[in-house]
């Protein structure tokens, strides 16, 4: 498996980040995205990538798009060069918690869309409660990538793989209290658009039994998202993971 999102330098992380790892791929993760959210984050993110041999994305988080300096997009421009980095992200639009103006998310967001264009980069995206928007930007640049943790409907799901984007599903999809409308949208997202993540420290799926003492999510849990997936789609858990790798390469355009 690839755990396609991990919010690895998160402080909850701080003090294992080794062990961590260690635990991931005794759980079969044999690699992961780890997320920027903003310049700074995204720094630690690629040393963190460069240090455990993972990926990566730079990017500015839309509760950061306030923050962003004048010369963000070159900065991240500047990150990219690297080849931990594989996307431009986590960037897009939250209207849910409004950390930043919505006008500023936008503007951040798309100087984000035209930095990946430029480069011919996927995106890593995030969007909450904005989705016309969204729609609206995302049509307008034509960028190939990832809506991560994707927890809409159906519709908004066949929006946006109309426009040919990878969908990021999380433990978000193990919670039977909130997760009626993602899993009914699973019957229109094919397995070759899949990706699998934990969104790692948060989401921890609620499948896992006996429950953990700790509150804390793990890329190594990301088996429980996969045994979710396979009772869906009724396929064995084995051809999620494969898929899951291999959507992963393509998007990415990995050859490892």
């Amino acid at each position: 498996m690839i755990d396609a999102g991990v919010n690895l330098s998160s402080s909850q992380f701080r003090h294992d980040f080794d062990a961590v790892v260690a635990r991931a791929r005794e759980a079969g993760v044999q690699s992961m995205m780890v997320i920027g959210c903003d310049e700074a984050d995204s720094r630690e993110a690629l040393a963190l990538a460069q240090q455990f041999n993972l990926y990566s994305c730079a990017g500015i988080h839309p509760h950061n798009a306030k923050d962003a300096t004048d010369d963000f997009a070159a900065n991240l421009s500047a990150m990219a060069q690297a080849k931990e980095v594989i996307a431009i992200g986590e960037c897009g639009l939250d209207y849910n918690r409004d950390f930043s103006p919505r006008p500023q998310q936008r503007k951040i967001f798309a100087s984000q869309l035209a930095l990946a264009n430029e480069l011919n980069m996927p995106v890593y995206l995030h969007e909450r409660d904005a989705h016309d928007d969204m729609l609206a930007m995302l049509r307008e640049y034509q960028p190939r990538g990832v809506l991560h943790c994707f927890t809409g409907n159906r519709q908004q799901a066949q929006n946006y793989l109309d426009l040919g984007l990878y969908l990021g599903i999380t433990g978000w999809v193990c919670d039977e209290r909130r997760s009626g409308e993602l899993n009914d949208a699973l019957n229109v997202i094919p397995m070759d658009k899949l990706l699998v993540e934990t969104d790692a420290p948060y989401l921890l799926p609620r499948t896992i039994s006996p429950k953990p003492k700790s509150r804390r999510c793990e890329p190594a849990h990301l088996p429980y998202v996969v045994a979710h997936l396979s009772e869906h789609y009724r396929v064995p858990e084995e051809q999620i993971s494969a898929l899951s790798i291999a959507n992963f390469n393509t998007l990415f355009a990995l050859d490892r």
